[in-house]
This record gives structure tokens, sequence and C-alpha cells, in this order.
């Protein structure tokens, strides 16, 4: 058998959700890849935030470590009153639609996280100046809430960026500004305008939303083309991984898995949580631009 069918066996483990420095993550997509690659996973993908920027490195890694990897993003999205994250998969990055969306949805982004600073300034010691030291990958990245974590760690207000989540960072804070987001319907048109995959990612993580996405609101979605449901996520219970699973099962949809690594920038391990390889497969298949590498 191939490295390839190797890869995309049904007891193959495939990490689907993964962070660089290009978002929020604390590792390059080179690190990622040689990471995924030494704990002995058989595949990754690169989701970060509302950019597709890191694609071009995690390509040269994929081929310097000969390890497959699926391109991708994570895209804040909102429907009704709940904030959803997308994971779009293998699409075309030329593609104009594309393209604005994100760039839309990245200035309004670094607008609010310059006002959230703005605020929090008053009170705490930190600095536009400050959060953007922690940018990895300087206007390549997608800034957001986990930089100006970081920057109250370096300032000693925090021991970690969990810490700062629970604080001030919070989406209960006082200081937060929620993100400007495309709807779910709108992202579903245009990533599939751009050939690529939807899944939304942990659907069933109660605290990230005090509301969740109702069974019809997801029903919704899928009549729109929904392509999946992220089911194996360390923020989904194991009651809402039933309830998620059922609803895949009855409609056919892609069940995938991500640990929703961010490096040193979160708890989460490489790996901690996994698709098959099959799953992986389906993936690729439906995608419009081929797996790496």
């Amino acid at each position: 058998m191939s490295e390839g069918n190797e890869s995309f066996s049904a007891d193959a483990r495939w990490d689907l959700h993964c962070h660089t420095q290009f978002s929020d993550g604390t590792h390059t997509p080179t690190e990622l890849v040689r990471q995924a690659k030494e704990s002995g996973l058989q595949g990754v993908a690169i989701t970060d935030h509302d950019t597709y920027a890191g694609w071009d490195e995690v390509a040269q890694a994929s081929r310097r470590y000969r390890f497959p990897v699926i391109r991708g993003s994570e895209i804040t999205a909102y429907d009704r009153r709940t904030s959803v994250h997308m994971l779009a998969y293998l699409y075309d990055p030329n593609n104009e639609t594309v393209i604005d969306m994100f760039a839309t949805t990245r200035q309004a982004r670094l607008k609010r996280t310059r006002s959230m600073v703005e605020s929090m300034a008053q009170d705490y010691p930190i600095s536009w100046e400050a959060v953007l030291a922690q940018v990895g990958e300087g206007d390549r990245t997608t800034v957001g809430r986990p930089h100006i974590a970081d920057a109250l760690v370096h300032a000693g207000v925090y021991g970690n960026r969990s810490q700062a989540f629970a604080g001030i960072c919070s989406s209960d804070s006082p200081y937060y500004i929620p993100t400007p987001s495309p709807s779910t319907h709108e992202v579903i048109r245009c990533v599939h305008a751009a050939g690529g995959v939807v899944v939304i990612a942990h659907a069933g993580a109660v605290a990230r939303n005090p509301e969740l996405l109702s069974d019809e609101q997801i029903e919704t979605l899928i009549s729109e083309g929904l392509d999946g449901l992220e089911i194996w996520h360390r923020d989904n219970s194991s009651e809402q991984r039933e309830r998620l699973s059922q609803i895949a099962v009855k409609h056919g949809l892609i069940m995938t898995g991500g640990s929703d690594w961010h490096g040193k920038g979160k708890p989460n391990r490489l790996g901690e949580n996994v698709a098959s390889g099959t799953v992986a497969s389906e993936i690729v298949n439906r995608g419009c631009i081929p797996l790496l590498p």
C-alpha cells in the first residue's frame, strides 16, 4: 500500500483543526507540519482564522517533510444570536468572493481589536504597540483577542493566555466587542462558490456560546449545502457529540475531529482529537484544490 493510501485508511489519524502564527497560534506552519509528523499523525489541516496567508509556507513544509496537509481556514460567522466558527477546506484562494470576504473581516477585526485595547488601556498596562509586538507574521496575521491576551501576559497582568481569557479578554468582559462577521449563510455560499468544503466547528461548545445552534438552524444550513460537523473537539460535551452525531448521520454529513491546536497559546495538544483517513479522503474528494504535497 502506498503512503497516500495509508494516510487515507480507516485507522489513520488526521488533526483537521490547527492554527499557526498567521492567526492566533504560536508556531509557524513549518513547525506545525514537523510536530504533526513527529507525533505520529498521518495528516493535518491548517485552519488559521479568516486567512490563507500561511498556505505558501505550509506547502513548502509539506514537501520538505513529505507529510500530507489539507489547506483550510476557520471563518468567524454569526447565526441569529450565536457566534459560529466554520472550517473551510480546499477552496480556491484566488476566488474574488473569498478574497473580498476575508479582506472585509480582517479589517473589521483589526478595528475592533484596537478599540478594545484602547478601552483596556484606561485601566491596565497595555498599548496597541504592545499588542502588535505579539503578532507573529506582521500584517499577514489575523489580529484578535489572543494577541491582547499575550500582551497582558507579557505585562505581568496574567500568568498565561487562558487566565487572560477567563479575565478581561472574555466575552463577558466590559471591554469585549463582538467580532464583525458574515452570516453562516454567506459563508456557505462564498466557500462553495470557491469550490470548498464547509464544516461547522465545535457546534456543541456550551462555554463558547450561551445559546448554541439549534437542530433547526443546523438543518437550515444543511439545506443550503453544509458539508459537515466537527464532532470530536474538546469543547463538545459527550451529550453534544451525541446530538451532533445523530444530525450528521441522519443527513449524511462529514463528521470531523480536531485539536484546535494553537501551540503554546492553548492547553490543547496536537492530535488530542482526530478524524479518520476516510474522513480526510472525503474532504479531499470534494475540494477544488489538491491535497499537499
